[in-house]
């Protein structure tokens, strides 16, 4: 399974592409999508079209994005917001499936703790991965994006198999938590 990572922002979009194979996560590229000093359109159209590229380029099999986290800055948190939104349109475009990840999901996937900083998740990208050098922070969080996913599906698809008998029972799962 090949899983493109997104790591949305306006200025600078990073995308990190994996392939999972049982329990082996091999690296297949990684980058940045930059948007030119511009209005808010055409940088839009940058990420939606660098998105694109990146689809036609590698053909990955599912995608998953980061969450938008509430900033200080409702304005700021708009805009990111906007350009999460373009990446998203892309990966739809392309009938890829889009699972989504918060920060703290992240780096508890990644690092084990969600405190982590960029550098401890560009290390411990770098080694998951197995890197001859470190990435780039953008490029590092895509990539953690990824991981999360292939860590992150395997529990998902537990949860389903169990569904229909816990269903029987009365029971169901909400937010990862079971409900009796």
């Amino acid at each position: 399974m090949k899983i493109l990572g997104i790591d949305p922002g306006l200025r600078t979009t990073g995308f990190g592409i994996i392939d999972k194979q049982g329990n082996k996560l091999t690296y297949i590229a990684s980058g940045t999508i930059k948007t030119p000093d511009a209005d808010l359109p055409l940088r839009l159209k940058t990420i939606f079209s660098g998105i694109v590229e990146i689809i036609l380029t590698y053909t990955p099999d599912c995608s998953a994005i980061e969450k938008v986290f509430v900033n200080v800055n409702p304005q700021s948190t708009l805009l990111l917001g906007q350009a999460r939104g373009a990446a998203i349109c892309a990966l739809v475009t392309a009938d890829l499936s889009v699972a989504e990840y918060t920060a703290l999901q992240i780096k508890q996937a990644v690092v084990g703790q969600g405190k982590a900083d960029k550098s401890q998740v560009q290390d411990m990208v770098q080694r998951l991965l197995q890197l001859s050098g470190m990435p780039g922070t953008d490029a590092a969080d895509a990539l953690g994006v990824a991981i999360c996913h292939a860590h992150s599906a395997e529990g998902l698809a537990a949860l389903s198999a169990l569904a229909p008998g816990l269903a029987k029972r009365g029971m169901r799962v909400r937010r990862g938590r079971l409900i009796g």
